[in-house]
């Protein structure tokens, strides 16, 4: 069974549950789960979120007898860090299939924080990702996704347009694929080259799944470590992950690859940062194979206090032409979902 868990001191793991269609998972947080604060990484949630995605999807599309296979993330739509969890504090991770495609499976789940000392709870994160099944047999055949039973026909038709609608927005994504984030030498402060950081990692056996490809999840959790950075580095406070735009997974990192997460920051409102993250895979085994860009995504950090507090966030000064560009893009997304939580959306241009 694909139940197995790295790490799996002071966890429990509680498999289970009536139906096929849903899983959970109980986990303590303990200091190295946490930033100097106190306060979780939005990584080792992410790396969380996608562990129980993958259980539930992998279970079910083996669910029937055929050829075995693995699932594969290959999208996380936005998810909003809604409050923090700190140290102590359990966290309860449930996943739920929603909508299955011919290849595809959609998996929500939530995270919720205990107290364990009162017992309160709060939801923490909701998240929705998408998964296609890969042959154990050819990494590269994708199989047929077992149907799913819906309880009313509206299920499926709101499922299907969610499916469209990702399906569209990662097309749309491939054209930053031959983007790449330079280095400056002495930039100055509040500038994009000023925070602009890169974390480079040997992709192994630890990293991977069966197939001997990287865990979504451990490149969410990379993804997310270069992201902080960038944050801390341009504000100089302690700060956390408030939302992660959608996370486009666009091909597979192999074991062995040497992998450069790179961050650079797009753009600042009075209390937020958004940055961009960049994933570059280098098959440095196979020469055949050049270096290709492997996923993207768009993190949002606000700075607090030592109490907790907001604090203003100092303002980023683009300087070329495509700084100016992505800033622009980004407070068209900032104003964007601003609108959407006000619940007035933007109009179509």
């Amino acid at each position: 069974m694909l139940t197995l868990w790295r790490g799996l001191s002071l966890q429990v793991l509680r498999k289970a549950v009536s139906e096929a269609g849903f899983w959970e998972k109980t986990q303590i947080m303990r200091p190295d789960d946490a930033n100097v604060a106190g306060n979780v990484h939005g990584g080792t949630i992410l790396k969380m979120i996608e562990e129980a995605g993958a259980i539930i999807s992998t279970r079910h599309c083996n669910s029937q007898n055929g050829e075995r296979c693995v699932a594969a993330l290959a999208r996380v739509e936005r998810t909003d860090f809604l409050s923090p969890m700190c140290i102590g504090e359990v966290a309860h991770v449930s996943a739920e299939i929603t909508y299955t495609s011919k290849h595809s499976v959609e998996v929500q789940v939530n995270v919720m924080s205990e107290n364990i000392l009162t017992g309160t709870k709060k939801l923490t994160n909701k998240a929705t990702l998408w998964y296609v099944p890969l042959s154990l047999k050819n990494v590269d055949k994708v199989l047929e996704v077992p149907p799913v039973v819906y309880s009313r026909q509206e299920q499926e038709e709101e499922g299907r347009k969610r499916y469209e609608a990702q399906k569209l927005e990662r097309m749309e994504t491939k054209w930053r694929n031959g983007d790449i984030v330079q280095p400056v030498l002495n930039p100055e402060p509040n500038t994009v080259s000023y925070s602009q950081s890169s974390l480079i990692h040997l992709v192994g056996p630890s990293d991977c799944t069966l197939h001997g490809f990287v865990h979504g999840g451990v490149t969410m959790k990379l993804m997310d470590e270069v992201a902080g950075i960038v944050a801390a580095r341009h504000c100089k406070t302690n700060i956390v992950t408030a939302s992660v735009d959608a996370i486009n997974f666009h091909d597979k990192i192999r074991k062995g690859c040497v992998i450069t997460i790179s961050g650079r920051m797009t753009f600042t409102s009075n209390k937020s940062m958004e940055i961009e993250v960049l994933v570059d895979a280098d098959p440095v085994v196979d020469n055949l194979q050049k270096r290709y860009r492997a996923a993207s995504a768009f993190f949002t950090y606000v700075s607090l206090s030592q109490e907790g507090k907001p604090l203003p966030v100092p303002q980023l000064v683009p300087e070329t032409e495509d700084e100016k560009r992505r800033f622009e893009e980004g407070k068209g997304r900032y104003l964007q979902m601003k609108a959407k939580r006000q619940g007035h959306a933007e109009p179509q241009a």
